[in-house]
């Protein structure tokens, strides 16, 4: 697991460092550094990845961070160098100088070993971006064995994964807790439960269609009619790649999930957190970027209330402004917080004092 991340002039860090833990939340004001944090995680997948000592900065997972020069801090050197601390392991480091066109970083130091969750296969790395698909009648396949898929970035291989994997046996600790006692822990069928109690009683169809290179998806409400996706709303469509990452993720692997809350009632934001503390508590890795303050309160009632993950298991980095660091915070292990900063998921009560103070001067 990754217990560290050292961040030296990328971006607007010039030298940084992130606790990380089984649970790591980044929030915090727009524009701050929280994606920044990501797309390092990104490179070094990347850096991980290929034996040639090129890193695109473009293209792959849909990255779009320009020429060298655009991801380089002013204040630093001319190298861009992270390093990694891992459990039990020695510390991972990568040194990234300019390439000869500036549109990708020539990687002129890498580490003995490479930290697990950044290995390439076995789903052992996921990223799901912001910008994942809406709804869609047919999605995409890739023409990868079973061990190598992965939803996408955009969740654009979801139904394939399903597919492929639906008769796969979950692990006990990423079981939905609402399933009865005699229930199949498959797959298709963990993916409906957890799917259900987010966003709403859900059943899952994949077909296959003849031309072998896309998959069509199906939903249905349980007793209803089987309607394609654009009838059945964003809400289901933007978790399903998140609760499938999740499930699939290789034990020690890293699933990082940009805005997971996306469309979801406030009731499912809280139900999604409560499925990633059920995760990081169950072997995954999980680092969430969230403007929620609804999942946020499901992750603290998952530690505080349902005793699901230790305080201790998580780490949250609020970001403030530009500039001044990220500030790191805690969970207490009754779902408080060790500190509650100014601006830090606190908009409803200074909108609600507001109000307040209306009504008295009425």
């Amino acid at each position: 697991m990754i217990e560290q991340l050292q961040i030296n002039g990328f971006k607007r860090f010039a030298e940084q460092r992130f606790k990380f833990a089984p649970l790591t939340i980044l929030a915090g004001m727009n524009g701050a550094g929280k994606t920044s944090v990501i797309h390092a995680l990104v490179l070094l997948h990347l850096a991980s990845s290929r034996a040639d000592g090129i890193v695109p900065l473009n293209g792959p997972y849909g990255l779009d961070l320009g020429v060298f020069e655009d991801i380089q801090n002013w204040d630093a050197p001319e190298s861009i160098v992270f390093e990694i601390l891992e459990t039990g392991q020695m510390a991972s480091r990568w040194k990234f100088h300019s390439g000869q066109t500036a549109l990708f970083a020539d990687l002129v130091e890498t580490p003995h070993s490479i930290p697990l969750g950044l290995h390439a296969g076995r789903r052992m790395f996921q990223y799901l971006s912001a910008e994942r698909l809406g709804p869609r009648s047919t999605l995409g396949a890739a023409a990868l064995p079973a061990d190598m898929l992965e939803v996408g970035y955009r969740g654009e291989y979801c139904a394939q994964v399903i597919q492929v994997l639906g008769n796969e046996t979950v692990p006990e600790k990423r079981l939905c807790p609402e399933a009865p006692e005699d229930a199949a822990p498959l797959l298709k069928f963990e993916i409906e439960r957890w799917l259900s109690r987010i966003a709403r009683p859900v059943q899952i169809d994949i077909e296959s269609l003849p031309i072998g290179t896309v998959s069509a998806l199906r939903f249905r409400v349980p007793g209803g009619e089987w309607v394609r996706p654009p009838n059945m709303g964003f809400g289901v469509t933007y978790a399903l790649p998140v609760i499938v990452a999740a499930l699939t993720a290789g034990h020690g692997g890293v699933v990082i999930v940009e805005n997971p809350e996306a469309h979801l009632h406030p009731v499912g934001q809280s139900q999604m957190g409560h499925f990633l503390a059920t995760m990081a508590a169950a072997g995954v890795q999980v680092v969430v970027e969230t403007h929620s303050d609804h999942l946020i309160n499901g992750i603290r009632r998952a530690i505080g209330e349902h005793r699901l993950l230790a305080a201790s298991d998580s780490a949250v980095h609020f970001f403030d402004s530009a500039g001044s660091p990220p500030q790191l915070l805690s969970f207490t292990e009754t779902g408080g917080m060790d500190a509650w900063p100014r601006g830090f998921f606190d908009q409803y009560q200074i909108d609600v004092a507001a109000l307040t103070r209306v009504r008295r001067t009425r």
